[in-house]
């Protein structure tokens, strides 16, 4: 019985929608989880804003990004007039002199959209930018929600698509590498510190390319007896083992490709030569 004493009751339900629509399990708390879970989504952010920022200054320098016989594989293949001229190189003058920008701008669009639609990086940006959610067991914040079902986010099934160009941009950095066992007079037969560093920049490059989920799919993923194509089957294992070390080569594959930028530009711009080692 009601004296008009107790304190007024209040509602301290959280607010209706998303994982708190009536339809989903009450759990007053927004998560039960007690340790630093917001460290690895903020990481992530810092991380990924730290390349953006890095990318975009080099991407529109348009300059230092060739010292023979080595080329950012950020400018790689050169597609406009006003590339600097490389001997061997990748020139391919496709873009008239009406093309006045940086010309990274052209390439970079086909490895950047790749990364930007790659599964690991959809997980990455939507935690670490959208809190979509921040993490396992953590609620997100907004009240609805669409998948990629809608613009624009329904453009990122064009993942595969992405994929494709990928492996072409891979090959060019491969013969880029080729050309590095050249020294500064385009002689053959020579490595510097910064043949060592592409090499290693491509390796991850090809790692994290075949590990991607589309090419799993491509290799052995229409296929409904394995024992009737052993081949594919064993593509399949290894794109398989190499797809479980997706993030890491993911992760790894960015800061190498901009190591081997920053390289160039180091021994483009004259802060030192680069290191001889036969």
């Amino acid at each position: 019985m009601a004296t008009g004493t107790e304190p007024p009751a209040t509602d301290d339900r959280p607010p209706a929608g998303g994982v708190h629509a009536p339809t989903r399990a009450a759990i007053r708390a927004r998560h039960l989880r007690t340790d630093r879970w917001w460290l690895a989504p903020a990481a992530t952010a810092a991380g990924l804003l730290a390349f953006i920022a890095y990318s975009t200054w080099r991407a529109f320098a348009n300059a230092d990004y060739y010292a023979a016989p080595y080329v950012s594989p950020f400018y790689s293949p050169c597609l406009a007039e006003n590339c600097e001229p490389m001997r061997s190189g990748p020139n391919w003058e496709l873009f008239g002199t009406w093309w006045g920008v940086s010309p990274a701008i052209i390439i970079l669009i086909f490895p950047l959209g790749f990364r930007l639609t790659c599964y690991y990086y959809r997980k990455a940006y939507y935690r670490g930018f959208w809190a979509s959610p921040p993490a396992c067991a953590v609620a997100e914040p907004h009240r609805k929600y669409t998948g990629e079902t809608r613009f624009p986010l329904i453009l990122q099934n064009v993942h595969r698509y992405f994929f494709y160009a990928a492996l072409l941009v891979a090959g060019i950095l491969t013969y880029d590498t080729v050309l590095a066992f050249r020294d500064e007079h385009y002689a053959w037969g020579h490595m510097g510190l910064g043949t060592l560093v592409f090499l290693a920049n491509i390796a991850l490059i090809w790692a994290y390319t075949l590990s991607c989920h589309s090419c799993r799919h491509i290799v052995g993923g229409k296929l409904r007896h394995f024992s009737r194509h052993p081949v594919r089957y064993r593509m399949w294992q290894l794109v398989g083992r190499l797809n479980a070390r997706h993030m890491q080569l993911a992760l790894a594959s960015l800061v190498s490709v901009a190591l081997a930028d920053f390289y160039v530009y180091l021994v483009a711009s004259g802060v030192f030569d680069d290191p001889r080692l036969f």
